[in-house]
């Protein structure tokens, strides 16, 4: 059967490096510069060698202390000279690992930010941005100063071929038994140091899940089940961690001892080779100095191994999520939005279902005219909502705002144009005033303006600090009502000329939703555009044209006396649509029932 052959521009996407690796290479001099100060670094490393050989054959031969404490000196010197030289090249990678996190932060936190949009919020974690820490503490850590040294182990085991053979002889072997070693230890924990991050990570999000529902748990009972579970998952995550730190443990150790045994035994056979007459003393202790850091680099590296593994795995993750949200590319600004909505011939879609949640929507609301959107649950009201702010890519058709699509629109400068409230309205981090003000610039007439609309001025008052009371943790301390009437003051402020307010009174009492009907007017005065889901009667007052959404299509649209008329007709047979193209509407399914207008 023929392959199938992938196309020119994935091919070409496939082997573009990503932003990961370009941001690698801008830090290339800084590698460069440790290498260059790592050379440095190992020739100083023979020091004590030398001193040590210079002592037992030079000095205690002579008997002269003048060259005993002239031999200290330098040799002091020269150890503050390699400080110097160890906390330079440490300084560097510190400075490399910030420029990583310069060049990447922005970029990974907006590819977070893009992924929990495009997946509709199933994937919601922070852990790119554990990944990129973890990268950065890799590359400051004593696992990484090891690959750099031990391109210069030639020079040791070279030294000790001209001491003797056996020496050279003996520090190859031993360098291939601890280069198995590492081997054998990147072969036996890989699988299940895999498997225990994945799962690791599984657990951490099930438990950021029920966080977020800790009230509904703990009124049903429901804490010792959801703790089983996690339990059950945290126990797959210590067996692997478990299996793969015992693995890991045993070769460490194997290697710490056949370190430690064969820095003790070439003292024997030194010895040995000094009785023959084939070596001086003084070579005894400096060979044993030379091997032990010869074989330095190999043990740090199978120390930190499970370190390199992590940074490898935070590595790939990153280039993965990098290269399959690639960055958005600046966008020319366009003249303010007036506020035209379009759809055309609009199907969204999502993974894991059949059918299209909306499916082939062509809808036209001009400027200054509020629509409510209305059907029965599960029908793609919300996922419409969504998909005019450009929330949803549309699988076919386009949204259009002022005819520009609106995935060409700059978002920055697009948001200051639209308003939005979602079903769940979730304050962030901030005061009363940053919230409303969308954490841009505080204009205190605007916050003020956009608090009176949404009928909440003398509520914020009464609060301790006004509006400079800080909301921690999402707003906890304030009602659903409370959360979701600061909502529609964000969403309002600013004068935006489009606003989407979705179920704005679903958490509302009838002060507020007196208050809300007041906004509604205010902002068909203001010549707002108004998209308004609902499935309250009372608010359709306000409003002047209708949309009925059934089964993901477009039912009915029209103004409000003549859909409410529809739907309230005496059991038709069926309702001629309005528009080309849609369904009509069996009396069996009304959307929203009450008296004529």
């Amino acid at each position: 059967m023929t392959k199938p052959r992938m196309s020119t521009s994935t091919t070409r996407l496939l082997n573009e490096p990503s932003d990961l690796q370009r941001a690698l290479a801008a830090c290339r001099r800084s590698f460069l510069s440790t290498a260059f100060f790592s050379l440095f670094v190992n020739l100083l490393m023979l020091v004590p060698a030398i001193y040590m050989l210079a002592v037992y054959d030079r000095v205690l031969l002579s008997g002269s202390e003048s060259t005993l404490m002239m031999l200290s000196l330098i040799t002091v010197f020269l150890f503050f000279v390699l400080g110097g030289l160890e906390w330079i090249r440490t300084r560097v990678l510190v400075a490399t690992s910030a420029r990583l996190d310069e060049h990447l932060g922005e970029r990974v936190f907006d590819a977070i930010f893009t992924q929990s949009l495009t997946s509709s919020g199933a994937v919601s974690t922070a852990q790119p941005l554990n990944d990129l820490v973890q990268l950065r503490q890799f590359l400051t850590g004593p696992a990484l100063l090891a690959f750099f040294d031990v391109p210069w182990m030639p020079i040791y085991v070279g030294l000790m071929f001209l001491f003797h053979a056996y020496f050279g002889a003996v520090a190859v072997l031993s360098m291939l038994l601890l280069t198995g070693l590492a081997v054998w230890n990147e072969i036996a924990t890989r699988t299940d140091l895999a498997e225990a991050n994945r799962e690791s990570l599984e657990a951490t999000q099930f438990a950021q899940r029920n966080l977020r529902n800790a009230e509904v748990i703990e009124a049903m009972g429901m804490l010792p089940r959801l703790r089983a579970r996690w339990q059950a998952k945290q126990f797959q995550v210590l067996a692997r961690q478990t299996q793969a730190s015992t693995k890991a443990g045993l070769i460490n150790a194997f290697s710490r001892t056949y370190r430690l045994t064969i820095q003790s035994l070439v003292l024997g056979l030194g010895a040995y080779l000094a009785i023959q007459k084939q070596i001086s003393p003084g070579l005894v202790i400096s060979w044993s100095i030379l091997l032990g850091r010869a074989l330095a680099p190999l043990d740090q590296m199978i120390a930190g191994w499970r370190g390199f593994l992590g940074a490898r795995e935070a590595y790939q993750r990153l280039d993965t999520l990098l290269r399959t949200i690639p960055e958005q590319a600046s966008r020319m600004s366009l003249p303010p939005l007036q506020g035209q909505v379009k759809l055309e011939d609009l199907v969204i879609a999502v993974p894991g279902r059949n059918a299209p949640i909306l499916n082939g929507i062509t809808l036209t609301i001009e400027p200054g005219t509020t629509v409510a959107l209305i059907g029965p649950s599960a029908a793609g009201k919300s996922t419409l909502a969504r998909a005019i702010l450009g929330l949803y890519p549309p699988a076919r058709g386009r949204v259009c705002l002022d005819g520009a699509d609106v995935h060409n629109w700059d978002r920055t400068q697009l948001g200051q144009y639209v308003g939005y409230l979602p079903q769940d309205v979730e304050l962030l981090d901030g005061t009363v005033a940053e919230n409303i003000a969308r954490f841009g610039d505080i204009n205190a007439d605007h916050v003020v303006e956009a608090a009176r609309w949404a009928g909440i001025h003398d509520m914020v008052l009464s609060f301790p600090q006004a509006y400079d009371t800080p909301l921690i943790g999402g707003g906890v301390a304030l009602s659903a009502g409370q959360q979701q009437r600061i909502g529609i003051a964000r969403a309002i402020y600013g004068r935006p000329r489009v606003v989407v307010l979705d179920e704005p009174n679903a958490n509302l009492d009838m002060a507020g939703e007196t208050a809300l009907m007041t906004t509604l007017m205010q902002l068909q005065r203001d010549g707002c555009t108004v998209v308004l889901v609902t499935h309250r009667t009372n608010v359709l007052q306000a409003v002047q044209k209708i949309a009925m959404i059934v089964g993901g299509k477009l039912a009915l649209y029209g103004p409000r006396e003549e859909v409410l008329a529809t739907i309230t007709q005496p059991a038709p047979s069926s309702i001629p649509p309005r528009q080309a193209g849609a369904a009509s509407l069996p009396r069996a399914t009304p959307a929203v029932a009450g008296p004529k207008p």
